[in-house]
């Protein structure tokens, strides 16, 4: 991790409510205990309550991760899914200084950490499928993102629906991976939400999650290093 990054062991079991009350996630989905707590479904809601916990003591920014193991209650369509896995994930939050910057300087801290995390396991490019929901950050990310990040495979991805909206502001990304012969698979997810502003009672608030499929990034590393 970066230096301004701070790594977290998180606890198998979180407060009950957490993900439903963070990003509103259905609470069937969670698997509940006896004693008002839930499995972890996605550890990026609980380093968003510990960011908050933090802006409010009076850090001025913080940059949070954690590799942790999930449980989603769910029924999964895909034959190979399975209910519980390992995520690695980033949270930042930081205050806004106006004019998108604030977007901007997380966006660079994130994607410049997949951009060079990535490949250093993986024979593969990295690319990051990014969709612009606030035209103010999109001209940010042109002037700011991209000249920060030249190595970077930066995509317009207009077409995007998944969490647009109701889950992600202001722009959101998909971390690909592109193997030698074209074929594109999709790692990981990230975007901007509104947690730790909810949680801080603060508009001014931004928060940065991204996070990848940890075993998905084992399996292509067990890849090549057997090719």
């Amino acid at each position: 991790l970066p230096p301004d990054f701070e790594g977290f062991a998180l606890s198998p079991v979180t407060p009950l409510g957490t993900c439903a009350a963070v990003d509103a996630t259905d609470q069937n989905r969670v698997l509940s205990t006896v004693r008002s707590s839930e499995l972890v479904s996605d550890q990026t809601n609980v380093l968003a309550l510990e960011a908050a916990r933090q802006r409010l003591a009076g850090r001025a920014e913080t940059h949070l991760a954690a590799s942790h193991r999930v449980l989603r209650n769910q029924v999964f369509s895909h034959p190979d899914a399975r209910p519980h896995f390992e995520l690695f994930a980033l949270v930042s939050s930081a205050g806004d200084i106006g004019s998108a910057r604030t977007e901007a300087d997380l966006l660079v801290k994130h994607l410049r950490f997949w951009g060079e995390a990535i490949p250093a396991l993986v024979d593969q490019d990295v690319l990051i499928d990014l969709t612009v929901i606030d035209a103010t950050v999109g001209d940010r990310i042109r002037d700011t993102v991209q000249p920060e990040l030249p190595a970077l495979h930066l995509r317009d991805a207009p077409g995007r629906t998944q969490g647009i909206g109701n889950y992600y502001r202001s722009a959101a990304f998909k971390i690909m991976i592109c193997s030698d012969d074209g074929h594109e698979s999709e790692l990981g997810d990230g975007g901007f939400t509104a947690w730790t502003a909810a949680l801080t009672a603060n508009a001014k608030e931004r928060c940065l999650i991204s996070c990848v499929s940890s075993e998905r990034l084992a399996e292509l590393a067990k890849h090549d290093h057997q090719t």
